[in-house]
């Protein structure tokens, strides 16, 4: 195995392990080098654009609007060698928040951290965020680790086992080759280099990922036969929770490893730090895998091979090697175990075991706040088929745990503040979930997981297809679906009948506006139409509403009455996620119960109404997840 070396010159820094060969520059801590398998760099210098290998944040100051503020490239000002032996090299980059930087650099401390080991065909990094008591008030929107590779070395993108293939160059996307659709990101390829991708859509958002699932992807070169791939052994440093959906690779081409984004979530998943608060997180440490085979043929058996190496740093978590104290190893960490258990009375007489379920723990706070959390670590694992479930290197701290089951709507949240230190087994033992409930059902739309996944999604205009996606289960990840609302409904809005319709083919996954013209839309309605047998006087009954995604709507309700002033509910305005024009099937949830006296009823035919009034956008609207009338409780007598 061949010696572990640093050398360090004026204004590089070269970690050399006779694998790879990673040089990074001085003080700023950008890599600006990576030579393995007889490729002299990996990464792309020439862009004129972004290049090499670099941390950046996002943030601005209290009171901006949006989520796009200052683009900050967190060049090092500090360099110092952290360990170095014949095992490991440790080295930090540091920039200390400097007052009369601060139109241009966040109010942070920063420390970038790079470590090569010995006999390792990679490199991690890692780097620690601090907000101290003298540092002013701002907002994070975004931080991330970005790989520009060589343009003209990787053209095959990999992301999970059915999302691989060929992609476009960043000169497709160019005006004269590529055509800005309705956001920048989007572009349709009407004169690509290579002619196989005319006519495709390109966008980065077609490629996100949710943290669960977010765990390696990257780029093959074919010749030679090389891959480089970023694995996240962990999600505990992401926001979210498990299902936050974020960027992974793209055109470019790029590989990123998201910490903290507002995608899927708008604002509130920002961090806002008030004057003076104390804070500090380390995102990281992932780990930059290459791979290489001798045959060409072979090459894309090296995203089997990454696969195998993002199961082995998931079993080394956490890393034992990180010279920092602010990253604890095993010893350092605690466990939690417990069993849950579901109790909805009108599905089981008995509390049933909550199969899986997601368990976690998270920053105390409400329920459900666990989606917005952006400061803390998050801890998260499912349920077992007996509702058991454990929680392994967890780090020391004060948490809350919060749940949520497929097949019940809600969230389930244990408010005694969870203490956990170094070396501690905590049993929870049985933990009981009673979703919400007021009478048994009398219909129900969709599945409550969380996601309109199971709705129907339309095929996409042919104008703007993403060959990738045809006939592919995520097909919700085609551009422009939202403007086939308009085709299907011309002129009426969709009507959904109970006992006749089917969800999956008559409920059309987003609540959107139609479109009517250039740049104008106009609100929908949506009716379900039921019948009561019998109607129970002088009882309320109770209409669920789990939403999957909300973009800036607002959703009214009427019942019988579709031009009631006031409407029965009103949302007000929510969401921010953007995941209609994100292509995300889901954003951030909401729950809504809607009371409905027994006088709006009849006995026989009803109709409740659903209106996004919102109207001045083709992203303003909801996703449904589920939607259920529950009869009085007396009916069950």
């Amino acid at each position: 195995m061949a010696d572990l070396r640093l050398y360090v010159e004026d204004d590089q820094a070269v970690m050399d392990n006779g694998i790879l060969r990673l040089t990074l520059s001085i003080p700023g801590g950008t890599v600006v080098g990576i030579r393995y398998n007889g490729i002299d760099n990996l990464l792309e210098l020439n862009s004129p654009v972004l290049n090499g290998g670099f941390w950046d944040l996002n943030w601005a100051e209290p009171g901006h609007q949006g989520t796009a503020g200052v683009f900050d490239v967190l060049d090092g000002t500090g360099f110092k060698v952290v360990v170095e032996d014949e095992e490991q090299i440790e080295l930090s980059f540091t920039r200390p928040w400097d007052p009369s930087l601060q139109p241009d650099h966040s109010p942070l401390n920063i420390d970038k951290r790079f470590i090569m080991l010995r006999g390792s065909s990679g490199f991690y990094s890692y780097a620690i965020f601090e907000h101290s008591k003298e540092m002013p008030a701002f907002n994070l929107y975004e931080t991330r680790i970005a790989f520009m590779l060589k343009i003209d070395t990787f053209h095959y993108m990999a992301i999970a086992d059915n999302r691989q293939r060929f992609m476009p160059l960043p000169d497709d996307r160019l005006p004269g080759r590529g055509e800005q659709l309705a956001y920048k990101e989007a572009v349709l390829l009407v004169d690509p280099i290579e002619p196989e991708f005319k006519g495709e859509v390109d966008d980065k958002y077609q490629y996100s990922c949710e943290n669960k699932d977010n765990r390696v992807h990257g780029w093959i070169c074919f010749d030679p036969p090389v891959g480089f791939w970023q694995i996240s052994p962990s999600n505990e440093f992401r926001t979210g929770g498990p299902t936050k959906q974020d960027l992974t690779s793209h055109v470019n081409p790029t590989t990123l490893a998201m910490f903290v984004s507002a995608h899927y979530g708008g604002e509130d998943l920002s961090l806002q730090f008030e004057s003076g608060e104390p804070w500090k997180k380390v995102f990281g440490p992932v780990f930059i895998y290459v791979n290489s085979v001798s045959d060409g043929n072979e090459a894309l058996s090296l995203w089997d091979n990454a696969k195998e190496q993002m199961e082995v740093e998931a079993q080394s978590w956490p890393y034992e090697f990180p010279n920092s104290e602010d990253f604890p190893g095993s010893d350092g960490r605690g466990t939690l175990s417990g069993r849950l258990l579901v109790y909805d009375r009108y599905v089981s007489e008995q509390p049933l075991p909550a199969i899986g379920a997601y368990v976690g723990l998270a920053l105390p706070g409400e329920t459900g706040s666990w989606q917005r959390e952006s400061k803390g670590y998050q801890f998260w694992t499912t349920v077992d088929e007996k509702g058991y479930f454990g929680i392994k290197n967890v780090r020391t701290g004060d948490y809350n745990l919060y749940a949520w089951v497929p097949g019940f709507i809600g969230d389930y949240h244990c408010d005694v503040s969870i203490t956990i230190t170094s070396g501690c087994e905590v049993d929870l033992g049985n933990l009981v979930y009673e979703p919400p409930r007021d009478g048994p059902t009398l219909w129900e739309i969709g599945i409550p997981d969380r996601s309109a996944a199971e709705f129907y999604i339309p095929d996409p205009n042919p104008k703007y297809v993403n060959r990738l996606y045809l006939n592919h289960p995520d097909r919700f990840r085609q551009y422009g679906l939202w403007e086939r609302y308009a085709d299907l409904y011309p002129d009426g809005d969709l009507v959904y009948t109970v006992g006749e319709s089917d969800f999956r083919k008559d409920w059309f996954f987003a609540h959107v506006n139609r479109k009517t013209g250039d740049g104008a839309y106009e609100a929908t309605t949506w009716q379900i139409k039921f019948q009561l047998k019998h109607l129970y006087e002088g009882e309320t009954y109770n209409l669920r509403l789990a939403l999957a995604s909300a973009q800036q709507s607002v959703l009214e309700v009427r019942v019988n009455d579709p031009r009631a002033n006031p409407p029965q509910f009103s949302s007000g305005l929510v969401g921010k996620d953007n995941a209609i024009a994100r292509h995300g099937i889901h954003g951030l949830c909401y729950l809504f119960n809607v009371d409905i006296p027994s006088a709006q009823l009849t006995e026989g035919d009803n109709t409740i109404f659903l209106t996004q009034t919102r109207n001045t956008s083709p992203f303003q609207g909801i996703m449904y997840d589920y939607i259920r009338l529950e009869a009085p409780p007396v009916s069950n007598s």
